[in-house]
This record gives C-alpha cells, sequence and structure tokens, in this order.
C-alpha cells in the first residue's frame, strides 16, 4: 500500500511504501474492547459512616419487666439514641435507619460498581492498535464515522506530511492544514467547544468538545498548538486512534510512518 507524502502546501511531493500496519484486517470488535477496558468513572458515595456516628444503642427491646423496654409505650421497633433520662423513663429519639433524621441513605451510589475490572491480554491491545491504524487509512470507516462526510469517498488516505509541518507556528500550521485536508474534512479536524442545549448544561455537563484531528509525529518533534491533539508514535494508542469509534481523521509526519514501519514490521 502506498501513500502520498504532502508538502506544507498540500502538494504531491512524492510516494512512500506504506507499513503493514496500516493495510490490515480492521478488527472494530478488539477496538470496542480495548476501549471498555480503559473506560474511567469517578467512585462517587456517601461517607462509609455517613448517618452511623451515634449513640443508639440498637433495637427497643419490647418485653415486659425489663429495664429500658417499649413495651406498652406505643413506640415502633427502631434504633434509638437516648436524648434525656430520669430514672426508669427514657426521652429516645430514632436514629441510624432511612426513615429517620440524620439516618443513613437507603441506598447509596455502590462504590465497587463503578471500579472497572476489565482486562484485555497484550497480543489483543497489538492487533487492536493495527486496527485502529488501518482505519485512519479506510474512506469507508471514516466516512461512516463522521455525520458529514456520510457516503462520500475520501481520497489521499492516509494524510501523511513533510517533517516540515512540525516547524510551522500556529497560524501557519492552521493554514497549511487547510490545503493538505480540504475544506470539508477541515471543518471536523479543529477542536470546537460550545455551550450543550438542553437540560444537561445544568447537570454538570455544561460545554461539549469534539475529538477533532490527531496529529501523530515522531521522536523530538515538537509541535505547539492546542487547535488539536497530538501524539507521539511510542506514546499511541488506540484510546488516541479511535476516540469514539475506529476510523479518527489522523495525520502522520513522514518521520512517524519510518518510527511505525520500525515498531510494527
Amino acid at each position: 500500500m502506498k501513500a502520498n507524502i504532502l508538502d506544507i502546501n498540500g502538494k504531491k511531493t512524492r510516494q512512500i511504501e506504506l507499513p503493514e500496519c496500516f493495510s490490515q484486517k480492521v478488527r472494530e470488535d478488539l477496538i470496542a474492547k480495548f476501549l471498555e477496558t480503559r473506560k474511567t468513572n469517578q467512585p462517587y458515595g456517601p461517607s462509609p459512616v455517613g448517618g452511623k456516628q451515634h449513640s443508639a444503642s440498637g433495637i427497643i427491646v419490647h418485653r415486659r419487666h425489663v429495664w429500658k423496654s417499649g413495651y406498652g409505650r406505643g413506640i415502633s421497633r427502631i434504633p434509638r439514641k437516648i436524648m434525656l433520662r430520669r430514672g426508669t423513663q427514657f426521652q429516645q429519639v430514632g436514629a441510624e435507619i432511612p426513615s429517620t433524621r440524620g439516618g443513613r441513605r437507603a441506598h447509596p451510589p455502590k462504590v465497587v460498581s463503578m471500579i472497572n475490572t476489565k482486562r484485555i491480554n497484550k497480543k489483543e491491545i497489538k492487533l487492536a492498535l493495527i486496527s485502529a491504524l488501518s482505519a485512519t487509512a479506510d474512506s469507508k470507516i471514516i466516512s461512516k464515522k463522521y455525520e458529514r462526510l456520510r457516503g462520500e469517498k475520501i481520497e489521499g488516505l492516509p494524510f501523511v506530511v513533510e517533517s516540515k509541518f512540525s516547524e510551522l507556528k500556529t497560524k501557519e500550521i492552521i493554514s497549511s492544514l487547510k490545503k493538505i485536508l480540504g475544506e470539508k474534512i477541515f471543518e471536523l479536524a479543529l477542536r470546537k467547544k460550545e455551550v450543550r442545549s438542553g437540560l444537561g448544561k445544568r447537570r454538570g455537563r455544561k460545554y461539549k468538545t469534539n475529538a477533532g484531528l490527531l496529529l501523530v509525529v515522531g521522536e523530538k518533534e515538537i509541535v505547539k498548538t492546542n487547535a488539536f491533539n497530538i501524539q507521539e508514535v511510542k506514546s499511541l494508542s488506540v484510546k488516541d486512534l479511535a476516540k469514539g469509534g475506529a476510523g479518527r481523521i489522523t495525520l502522520y509526519t513522514e518521520k512517524a510512518i519510518h518510527e511505525l514501519g520500525e515498531k510494527y514490521k
């Protein structure tokens, strides 16, 4: 499989042979399995001792002739704490159970259920990463992922740019991207943060951000911009390449392609 190397003006300079990791079968099941194992959810819940920090002595005895008995007093059998005592007379207030003031919660969120314990084999991780790389070179998968590109054939995949691209400044990078990707794909490439429509913005998720473009660079290639995600080959993960599913719009530098070829021979 061959790819065109583009200059910073989006013009084809030459062709290179792509590594085999770009022409393998796309295993979307393994990609989904990997993403499932990497899901994180901040555990939350009440304090383990919440509603239990009191001096309630347990369930009131309802037998006759027993000191501190609730027999004949017309009170329910719930844990109570003593607020006032005069001899054998007690003023007691219900405590601990959910129906009482300051009691524990009935069915609180369970922290154990929020800890992700799913695992995946090392060989499956490697296959998932190779599948994610192949998906970035597959026009059908990319057009299926993005609603705006639905049904369109995208030419020139995967996008490979000369290493000079990493030396540009932010303004030059953005104008160069427009020429490399084309108008339609460029609109999807930049990260945009906008206020969510509907009631969700009242519930701790006011803003939503799109994934945008992923730029894969080689070692010691430094690109200073916040317009999109940047990742080195050595730390590249399925989570980067398949954010929201296989087929993310990805741009590779020439050095990154060379390093990927050495890493996945």
